[in-house]
């Protein structure tokens, strides 16, 4: 395998940061991955499968070895009335990918629009937004196996999906490399405008049916204003998870902070918006040094410029802190810190 030497990741992480790995490949083949991972166990090296470096935090330093899959491809494998299996290449950008679908006339992921990343980093994260998860179109992928050295194909139940979870992030984490996703989508447009924040969009628009294309967009428009701008400041998205709480620690709450934001998720729980209690705790706005909290957008933790890791490290913490102090709340943090 060609390896290139010491290759600047800076451009490669949203948030920015400056960061150096010892050995980089770009994939654009089977053979060429399972040349690459044969290198990689050989010599011993830690590897990284980096995407699109939007939910990642690098460290200054990497050791061993990142491989970038660069899999691409859109191809309808099924097409049965209103029903269509779309299959593409994990190193496709996702919010081209859902562009692309609407295009199609293929419906389910308008809700996802503009969420930053690869399509092979997706089902790692089960990504949602708006009501919507990865997994509610998720129908199976294909993905190298480490263990076996051989392709698998892995359908929704053995991807084990939660919220903002999967094999790939906890059980199995190491062991697959996504190459290809399919998905179950529809050419039946079918609204899902449960979030407030989008229903308030939509209807400002004038429109009791909204088609794809309007929620499509009222997606990326509430992004735009809520979200910078990796490119522009640096960000790695949400910071934090949402947490989770039993209901009756949500009434808890509900009787000390009656505008708490939050929706029952089932069975006894309910899901509590990170962006709210951290905005609360007093910190959307808030700057230490070069790292900050996003003045539109509490949830998300900012590089000005010339930040480092461990600075928004140390705001995070203070953060979680702070958050569980005045709510007695543990958040956790959504992005991989790597090396951990």
């Amino acid at each position: 395998m060609d390896w290139k030497k010491d290759v600047d990741l800076t451009s490669q992480n949203s948030l920015g940061f400056k960061a150096c790995v010892e050995n980089y490949a770009s994939i654009n083949s089977i053979e060429e991955l399972a040349s690459a991972l044969e290198d990689v166990e050989r010599r011993g090296w830690p590897l990284l499968v980096l995407g699109g470096g939007s939910n990642l935090v690098l460290r200054e330093e990497i050791p061993g070895a990142v491989i970038s899959i660069a899999s691409t491809g859109i191809q309808v494998l099924v097409d049965d009335e209103d029903k269509a299996i779309v299959d593409v290449g994990a190193g496709e950008n996702w919010h081209s990918f859902v562009g692309r679908l609407l295009e199609m006339g293929l419906h389910g992921l308008e809700n996802l629009a503009l969420i930053p990343g690869s399509v092979g980093a997706a089902p790692v994260q089960n990504i949602g937004a708006y009501g919507v998860e990865l997994a509610d179109c998720f129908h199976s992928l294909t993905a190298y196996d480490r263990e076996t050295k051989a392709l698998v194909q892995l359908d929704r139940s053995d991807c084990r999906f939660g919220y903002r979870d999967s094999i790939f992030k906890s059980s199995e984490k190491g062991r697959y490399i996504i190459w290809r996703v399919r998905f179950i989508l529809s050419s039946v447009f079918e609204a899902r405008l449960q979030y407030r924040a989008l229903s308030d969009c939509i209807s400002k628009q004038g429109s009791n049916v909204p088609t794809a294309h309007q929620v499509y967009q009222a997606v990326c428009d509430i992004r735009r204003s809520k979200l910078p701008i990796p490119s522009e400041l640096g960000n790695a998205g949400s910071f934090f998870e949402n947490p989770i709480v039993p209901e009756s620690k949500y009434h808890v709450l509900v009787g000390e902070f009656p505008n708490i934001v939050g929706h029952a998720e089932g069975s006894g729980f309910y899901k509590l918006a990170a962006g709210w209690l951290i905005d609360q705790a007093g910190w959307k706005g808030h700057r230490e040094g070069p790292v900050g909290v996003y003045d539109k957008q509490a949830l998300v933790l900012v590089n000005h410029g010339e930040g480092s890791i461990d600075q928004l490290l140390d705001l995070a913490e203070l953060i979680v802190e702070s958050v569980r102090n005045q709510f007695g709340v543990e958040l956790k943090m959504e992005p991989q810190i790597y090396p951990a």
